[in-house]
């Protein structure tokens, strides 16, 4: 349970309600989620988490379906089950199929292990991995 109300759009000031209109816009007219409804109660936060995320998950050099498969990665590291699930359901509507959560799923797995075994060995960083 949030800590904080949800700012419905009807209980919204101006401000807010303009972030939500481009929210809305912004992802096909979509309702908007339960995140930015929190985040509206510091309308400075909003404001300025949503104008961040738009620009990071723009259209640029990586695939926009292997940004939100990286998201999906990240939350699952963080332990954030909201992002997971929100992130996850962007990447299926990208292409993601189940074969391809399991894969990612694995490599997270593979890559906390050993993420573990370098910390808890506290393995030197080869002089040839250092860029």
């Amino acid at each position: 349970m949030t800590t904080v109300r949800y700012i419905e759009e009807k209980d919204a000031n101006d401000r807010v309600k303009e972030i939500y209109r481009d929210i809305s816009e912004s992802r096909g007219g979509a309702e908007i989620n339960n995140i930015w409804k929190v985040l509206a109660n510091d309308p400075d936060l909003l404001e300025s988490t949503w104008k961040r995320l738009k620009k990071v998950m723009a259209p640029g050099s990586l695939d926009p379906l292997v940004k939100e498969m990286i998201y999906v990665a990240v939350s699952v590291i963080n332990g954030c089950e909201y992002c997971v699930h929100s992130h996850s359901a962007a990447a299926k509507k990208k292409g993601m199929t189940d074969a391809m959560r399991s894969e990612l799923f694995s490599v997270i797995a593979m890559a906390s292990q050993t993420n573990a075994l370098a910390e808890a060995y506290q393995v030197e960083v080869d002089d040839k991995f250092k860029v």
